[in-house]
């Protein structure tokens, strides 16, 4: 988390260009289109109980990679690149219309798949922390602990969007006010998420935030992965690299333990390329704790840089991410149970998708030897992630 002067209207992306058709949708084996210009487009897509309206903008890159975001949680609900033979397919776990997450099954699960993670991304011990001298509980949504922002966060909010076209990139600003004492954090926090395609078939995010109090701020997205094509079954052959020696040990409600533990010798160790699957069932004590790969990583180095690569054999796509954060959390799909049927009418089960969540470190209110998350008035949350597409 970078700390930059306050933001000002000067700033703000400008020039909104929304086309009044909706997206055109490539199917998983269509060929590679010709390429086109960029655009932006958007359509209705159902209401909430409420009758509160959301909308579905499609981004593409006229070079074979779309992205569809919902103006509901600021969901990925799809995300179509090319594999090595020119082919676009759906790479993103998500549900094709928005009653698949407001579904009572969903509702319970509550995977978050592709949604805007706030106002604390991953874990809070206790759903409580202290600042300033003064405690703040939360909304306990995960045994004892709170998860993703409690009860409702972030990505069961709308926000309000604003399309943009500059160059050959187009974008998406999505914008939320989480007032003070929302799910019992402090201060009114002023969050702008912005999502952009590139001509390099990449999506940028772009995650800022103020507050008019001290705060405590973690904000990330929640994307499921298969770059076999969303529903074509487990995403344990795919080979993970991550530029980490080092990772955070849970306890038994997956809370860091506080230790900064080397991954030399253990499953977690993948400086070098691994299958997702090659040690998921080596009895190591902290893949039983989470059934599988569910750890916050602490990335090597600083800046916008590489954190991990992931590469699929049939397909040949590979991604790779680069990131300001300082964690990732690697998350393998664990408690995917089956109940839940994606975009392309084919069940989620364990193991059919993977997350790679950057981040600041779980629990880190409670941690003091881990990065710090606190916001103050005057300064402003900035990080960005950057997800790239390509094959081999």
């Amino acid at each position: 988390m970078r700390f930059l002067p306050p933001l000002t209207g000067a700033s703000l992306l400008v020039a909104a260009l929304v086309a009044a058709t909706g997206p055109a949708s490539a199917s998983p084996g269509a060929a590679a289109p010709a390429r086109t210009a960029p655009k932006i487009t958007k359509e209705p897509f159902g209401k909430l109980p409420d009758g509160t309206a959301v909308e579905r903008y499609t981004l593409s890159n006229g070079r074979g990679m779309t992205v569809r975001v919902l103006t509901y949680g600021g969901i990925v609900q799809s995300l179509e690149v090319p594999d090595r033979r020119g082919r676009t397919g759906n790479v993103a776990l998500g549900f094709g219309s928005l009653a698949g997450y407001l579904s009572p099954t969903y509702q319970d699960e509550n995977p978050y798949f592709g949604a805007l993670i706030g106002r604390y991304g991953n874990r809070i011990g206790k759903a409580r922390f202290t600042l300033d001298g003064k405690t703040y509980r939360l909304g306990a949504n995960d045994g004892d602990n709170s998860l993703h922002g409690g009860d409702k966060g972030f990505d069961e909010k709308v926000w309000k969007a604003e399309p943009a076209r500059d160059g050959d990139e187009v974008s998406l600003r999505l914008s939320y006010t989480s007032r003070d004492g929302e799910e019992g954090y402090p201060g009114t926090l002023e969050t702008t998420v912005t999502y952009t395609v590139t001509p390099k078939n990449e999506l940028r995010i772009g995650y800022r935030a103020t507050t008019d109090k001290p705060t405590v701020v973690n904000l990330t997205n929640h994307t499921y992965f298969n770059l076999a094509g969303e529903g074509s079954g487990s995403v344990l052959d795919h080979s993970l690299q991550i530029n980490a020696g080092r990772y955070t040990p849970v306890d038994s409600t997956l809370i860091p333990t506080g230790e900064l533990a080397s991954v030399r010798g253990t499953p977690f160790d993948f400086t070098r390329p691994h299958t997702i699957g090659e040690r998921i069932r080596d009895g190591h004590p902290q893949l039983v704790i989470g059934r599988g790969y569910d750890h916050n990583f602490v990335l090597d180095g600083r800046g916008l840089r590489h954190a991990a690569r992931v590469t699929e054999p049939v397909s040949g796509r590979v991604m790779d991410v680069r990131t300001t954060e300082p964690g990732v959390q690697f998350y393998s799909g664990n408690f995917l149970t089956g109940r839940l049927v994606g975009t392309g009418g084919r069940a989620y089960r364990q193991g059919d998708g993977f997350c790679l969540e950057t981040q600041h470190f779980p629990d880190s209110p409670n941690q003091p030897r881990f990065p710090s998350t606190v916001l103050r008035p005057g300064q402003t949350y900035d990080t960005t992630t950057v997800y790239s597409f390509s094959t081999r």
